[in-house]
Formats: C-alpha cells, sequence, structure tokens
C-alpha cells in the first residue's frame, strides 16, 4: 500500500480552498449589499495564506496551532474595521455603510463583546492585532520582552545597589583590562607603579574590569558562573537511580520508596520513606458451615492475612550502605539519618558531572542578603544538597575550626571567607591578622589595607602575635568598662564614629606547624583568646589537615564549638574534628561537613570557590584604596607590645627577690612560688636574663645570680 504523502494533501486542500475563496469574491462583487466589506478583507487574508501555503514556505503553519490562532485573532480584527467608519460619509458603489452589512454586524458582535470594558473600539482592535502578531512571531516577541525586562532589571538593581563603602569617601579607581604578553614584551615594557599586569586566564581576560572614574562594588570583580540546570537526561538518570534504590532495598527485605529527589552540585540526596515491617498468619479458606474449603486434590485452600506492620528501622537502612553503593556502581555515599526537619532518610549519591559553586553566585543570594544585614561578618560558606545556598555568621559561631587532608579543598575555604569578609566591610569595620607557616597560601592577602600587619610566616613571630591579640582583648575590656558596657556592638554605639572599634578576625592557615614548635605557648594563647575574646569583636578562624589529637586538643575543641571538616583519611581524624564519623566518606574538591554552633548534626555542602585570579583583582582594588587613616589601627595594635614592656609583668619584682634570697632561680621554682605557668615563667626568665640578674643557663638546669649589688641588697 502506497503511504499517503500529507502534505500533498494539505497543500491540494489548501487549493481547494484558494479556488474557494476566489468563487466568493465573485459572489462578492454581484451582491455587496449581503456580504460587507469585512468579507472582502477575510478573503485577502484567505489569498495571502493560500499563497504562501502553496508556495510551500510554510508547509510547517499547519503543525504550530499558535501561528493559526494568532490568525485568527488578525482576523477578527479584520471583521471589526467596518464598525470604525462613521454612518455616513463612506460609500463604495454607491452603496453607503449607514447599511448593515454582515462584516460589519459580526466585527461589531465580536469585537463589541470582548470583554474589554472601558476601552474603545479601536483600542479593542489594537488588543486583537497584537495578541496575533505575538502568536505569529513569538520568538521576536520573546527577545523583545527580554531585553525590555532585562534593561528594566538592570535599572532597578543600579537603584538599589548595596554600596559596602563608605559614603563618606569617593573612591575612583581604573582597573586596566589584563593582557598576555610575552617574555619580550615584559623586558621592554617599564614596570607599572599601581598595576601589575599577569598572566590569567583567557576566561578571565573576556571578563569586563575597566572601570573609569565610577564608584566600583568589589563584588563586581568576582566572577559569576552561569546556572546549571537539569536536563531531561539528568533528571532521567535520577529516576533510574530511585528506582534503583528502590530495588537494592527491597532485595534484602527492606520495604521503602523515594519520595524527595534533591539534585545539589556535587551529589543528589534521595529522601526514603521507610516501608513497614508486615506479618502474616497462615489462614485455611472456610465456607459458611465453617468447614475447609480444598481444592480438586482434596487439599486445604490456604492465604495469608496481615495481623500486624511496624515501621521499618532506620538502621536497617543505614546498615546496607556498601550494598547500596554497589548497587548503584559508585565508590561510596553518605546516610543521612533522619533529614533534619524532615522524616525521611537521605541517601547522598555522587553525581556524574560535578558543578563549581562560585563565591560570587553564594553572595547574591538571597541567604546572604538577610546576613549581611544583620552582621558584617557573614560568610557564604557553600550550596547544600539540594542547590541551596548555606551562609554563616562569624561573630555567632564565634570561632570556626577547620580540618581536613591535601588536597580537599581547607585553603580555597579560607581564602573564600577572607574574601567574603574583604567585599563586604571597609577596612575602618573589619581588620585581619593573617597566619600563614606555609608562607604560600595567604600571602596573596599581603598588601590589602584590611591587614593589621603583614602576612606573619615566622613562627616565633606568630607567637608574638597572638601575645599581642590577647593584649588588645584586655585593652578593649578596659574601654568597655570605662564606657560602662558589655560588648563591643554597645561600644560602637555609645561614642563616637572615630572612636568605634572594627571587628579583628584571626585566621591561622596550619595550626600543626604552631604546635610542633612551642604547644605550650600556643595553646594557652589560642585558648585564652577563644574563652574571653566574644565580647570584644575578636574571633578566630584555625585550619589544620592534621586532626590529631596532639594538634586539636580537648582545650582548643571546647572552644570553637563551630567546624569544618573536610575529606580526612581516617573515621578517627572525622571523630576528632566532628565527633562523629562521615568525614572520612567525603569526595574531595570543596565536599565538606559543616558543624555550626547548637547542631546535633553536621550538614553536608559544597564549598564556594574563589580562584587566584579573583583573589588578586580584588587585592589590587583595595591597594588603590589604601587610604593613611586606615593605618592608625595598626600602629595603635602594634603600640601595645612596647608598651606591655614599658610596663613590666606585675609579678618581676617579686621575682628578683626570689633569684637574690635563693642565689639561683630556675623556671620551675617561679612556677611553684608564684603560681603562674610555664609561658610567663619563662617570659619572666628571659627578663632577668636581659637586666644582667641571672646567667643564662643550660636547659633543665638553674640559673646562677650574677653581680654584688643585688645581694647587698
Amino acid at each position: 500500500m502506497e503511504r499517503i504523502r500529507w502534505d500533498k494533501v494539505i497543500r491540494w486542500s489548501m487549493i481547494a480552498l484558494l479556488v474557494g475563496a476566489l468563487i466568493w469574491l465573485a459572489v462578492y462583487s454581484v451582491n455587496f449589499r449581503v456580504f460587507g466589506l469585512g468579507i472582502v478583507l477575510i478573503l485577502l487574508w484567505d489569498l495571502i495564506l493560500g499563497w504562501l501555503i502553496v508556495s510551500g514556505h510554510t508547509i510547517t503553519l499547519l503543525r504550530r496551532w499558535h501561528r493559526w490562532l494568532g490568525a485568527i485573532c488578525i482576523t477578527v480584527a479584520l471583521l471589526g474595521l467596518p464598525v470604525l467608519f462613521p454612518s455616513q460619509g463612506l460609500s463604495v458603489r454607491g452603496i453607503s455603510f449607514d447599511e448593515v452589512t454582515l462584516g460589519g454586524l459580526v466585527g461589531q458582535y465580536i469585537i463589541g463583546s470582548s470583554g474589554f470594558a472601558g476601552f474603545s473600539t479601536v483600542w479593542r482592535i489594537l488588543v486583537f492585532v497584537v495578541a496575533g502578531l505575538v502568536l505569529i512571531f513569538p520568538g521576536a516577541t520573546r527577545n523583545l520582552l527580554l531585553n525590555v525586562f532585562s534593561a528594566i532589571g538592570n535599572l532597578v538593581k543600579r537603584k538599589n545597589k548595596r554600596w559596602i563603602l563608605d559614603r563618606n569617601v569617593v573612591y575612583t579607581t581604573q582597573i586596566q583590562q589584563p593582557v598576555r604578553i610575552s617574555e619580550e614584551g615584559v623586558k621592554k615594557k617599564e614596570p607599572n607603579k599601581h598595576i601589575t599586569e599577569s598572566v590569567i586566564d583567557d576566561k578571565v581576560a573576556q571578563e569586563k574590569t575597566t572601570v573609569s572614574r565610577e564608584e566600583i562594588n568589589p563584588v563586581e570583580l568576582l566572577i559569576k558562573s552561569p546556572e546549571v540546570r537539569a536536563d531531561k537526561s539528568v533528571q532521567e538518570n535520577n529516576e533510574r537511580r530511585a528506582q534503583i534504590i528502590e530495588q537494592a532495598l527491597a532485595s534484602y527485605g527492606v520495604e521503602a520508596r523515594v519520595i524527595q529527589v534533591n539534585p545539589g552540585p556535587l551529589v543528589t540526596q534521595f529522601g526514603v520513606e521507610p516501608g513497614w515491617d508486615r506479618k502474616f498468619k497462615k489462614m485455611v479458606e472456610r465456607d459458611f458451615d465453617g468447614k475447609v474449603r480444598r481444592d480438586r486434590n482434596g487439599n486445604p485452600i490456604e492465604y495469608y492475612e496481615e495481623v500486624s506492620k511496624t515501621r521499618v528501622k532506620v538502621d536497617r537502612i543505614t546498615s546496607l550502605a556498601n550494598d547500596l553503593a554497589m548497587a548503584m556502581a559508585v565508590s561510596s555515599l553518605r546516610i543521612e539519618a533522619p533529614v533534619p526537619g524532615k522524616s525521611v532518610i537521605g541517601i547522598e549519591v555522587p553525581n556524574d558531572v560535578k558543578a563549581i559553586v562560585s563565591l560570587r553566585n553564594s553572595i547574591d543570594s538571597v541567604n546572604f542578603d538577610k546576613m549581611h544585614e544583620k552582621s558584617k561578618l557573614a560568610l557564604a560558606l557553600g550550596q547544600g544538597a539540594g542547590a541551596e545556598v548555606v551562609v554563616g555568621d562569624l561573630a555567632q559561631m564565634p570561632h570556626l575550626l577547620i580540618a581536613g587532608s591535601t588536597g580537599s579543598g581547607k585553603t580555597v575555604c579560607l581564602s573564600s571567607i577572607i574574601t567574603c569578609l574583604l567585599v563586604n566591610a571597609t577596612p575602618d569595620e573589619v581588620r585581619l591578622l593573617l597566619i600563614d607557616p606555609k608562607r604560600v597560601e595567604l600571602v596573596a592577602f599581603n598588601n590589602v589595607p584590611h591587614l593589621i600587619a603583614p602576612v606573619v610566616v615566622d613562627l616565633e613571630a606568630a607567637i608574638g602575635a597572638l601575645r599581642r591579640v590577647t593584649w588588645e582583648m584586655d585593652n578593649r575590656y578596659r574601654k568597655f568598662a570605662a564606657a560602662s558596657v558589655n560588648n563591643i556592638v554597645s561600644y560602637n554605639k555609645k561614642v563616637n564614629a572615630d572612636q568605634q572599634l572594627p571587628y579583628l578576625v584571626i585566621v591561622i592557615d596550619e595550626l600543626a606547624d604552631l604546635m610542633a614548635a612551642s604547644a605550650d605557648m600556643v595553646e594557652p594563647a589560642i585558648c585564652r583568646i577563644a574563652q574571653l575574646s566574644r565580647a570584644t569583636g575578636i574571633h578566630m578562624v584555625i585550619a589544620t589537615q592534621r586532626p590529631s589529637v596532639d594538634v586539636i586538643t580537648g582545650l582548643i575543641k571546647a572552644n570553637f564549638p563551630s567546624r569544618i571538616s573536610f575529606s580526612v583519611p581516617s573515621q578517627i581524624d572525622s571523630r576528632t574534628i566532628l565527633d562523629i564519623g562521615g568525614a572520612e566518606k567525603l569526595l574531595g574538591g570543596g565536599d565538606m561537613l559543616y558543624l555550626p554552633i547548637g547542631a546535633e548534626k553536621p550538614k553536608r555542602l559544597r564549598g564556594a570557590f574563589v580562584s587566584d585570579q579573583e583573589v588578586q583583582r580584588l587585592v589590587q582594588f583595595w591597594k588603590q584604596h589604601r587610604g593613611a587613616s586606615l593605618d592608625q589601627v595598626a600602629k595603635e595594635f602594634a603600640s601595645l607590645e612596647a608598651d606591655e614592656e614599658e610596663q613590666g609583668d606585675p609579678l618581676l619584682e617579686e621575682a628578683r627577690r626570689l633569684a637574690i634570697e635563693h642565689n639561683r632561680v630556675s623556671t620551675s621554682l617561679l612556677q611553684r612560688r608564684l603560681h603562674v605557668g610555664y609561658p610567663r615563667a619563662a617570659r619572666i626568665m628571659d627578663i632577668l636574663e636581659e637586666e644582667g640578674i641571672i646567667s643564662s643557663g643550660e636547659p633543665g638546669k638553674p640559673r646562677h645570680l650574677l653581680g654584688s649589688d643585688y645581694e647587698n641588697n
């Protein structure tokens, strides 16, 4: 049987319609009084459509219903045109329009009853014409609307833009476009004193970074990654995975079903609702007389009746984690039982394609805007398993402890935290003290005006910096007592603007190096700062790649309630940092567990990513806005150590008396008699040696008294 060519059928049908239209046109020429001007316009529209279809240009027109609907709207508008003409003044071939014609009558009825109350006939006809054009040309209309709404959105965004810079200072700059230059060009080109040219990726080089003599929001210097939308293949893959989970659990005798699918940037969380453990009893079918019914072979007819059912225990599902991982062909998966706030068990399965969570997208979110309105120390940490943006407030944490193995994303997390503080607070609001024993990670922020001192890379200088922080903390408490307040917020509201205190954030990249160098001095300083500094606006962010008990001691752990764990080698390390296991199953590359203060269970996130090029542009921006007044806090902070040395230790005189009395002195003797710790006793011994009171003895041996002046006294 020959296949029917529907395109030919449609084309010849339209030819027949065209012939019919010509016949009706001939009839119209005979009797105008019956049909009117409206039927003429309809016939002309029919001729145009017939010509387009017969010519083969718009054969797909019949497959698009919206275009036919648009043609009907324009036809209705044409039918209503005779209504626009006055009752007298227009005549065709001796026949005036004061006589009611069929076209005018139909047009008047359709346009008049179209429901556009309050509109004149002209506006009603225009509505039908515009609607028809929109339906016939949807692509051009969509592009026009997108351009209009985009222009309106840019205007509103520019008007309501959040300026974080000081209102009293006008920041002007001109950031040049980074370009690639050859080695010969570098030798020939004179170095720029203000802007350092760097070789960056082509993608970053294409970003618009040239702004001349206008205010700049530092957030605009960060790169905004495009939104990743789940296509049909991803949805089908998730549906297939949900079926695999249900079948795998059923094969082990566990009744459950997947009721939620939350795709995230790194993992997809499947919400599993536990089923029932059912108990059945074998029953024998009986008739009305109570006799047992039997089949043809004489065997009793039996059936099973459900007598009870109980919920499937959560432990039965969590114990099948490895079996589910094998069924889904993944290296590992994590089970969160139950999901906080939901009556489901979350099975987190790694995605085939992992999306990058940019810091710019997290900062532009609604959650971050709400947090930033409340606190200057708002942090964009990343996105959760359901692609929701997770933010935190460092002022409420009040200190953050980060751990993770090499390459797990720990240093990138520190960079994103520092970047959040730089783009949302001025140097008058937040100051930073960066300690980087590795010498290569945090030195990129070395020239921002937020720093109270250059990035500390020497271990001895780091210990001295922590000691100066404790002195700054005590100095702030003295100011609070003089002003009769108990925290930094109340103090800043009470004093003048030039006397307000900025927040101080201490960031330590590698705690293990400091603890290995001098644990007896580092641990007491960190613990004292963590215990007492919250009210003074001093907060700490400490990271380490070795979360062992000799690095994260019990005292340090007790004073850092908010913690983040990236991928760690073993479950022991996970328990050390989070008190529970699970971090050993993380995938790395920014995959982390975030345990905020007061939470019972950690939340899985994909950490926000900030590139080195974004950090360079942000540092370059703040270098050009360094002001002379911004160094005042740094000078006051640096002068604290000199003031403390001039005042001296209050127990120093008592130590001199003990040295003269015993003719020799040791650190342990000072600890016992003065009731002080080892760091303070050792510092007093160093002062006595510098004054020439005692000799420089060997380790483990007492120091002898020097000079007769002290003996005579």
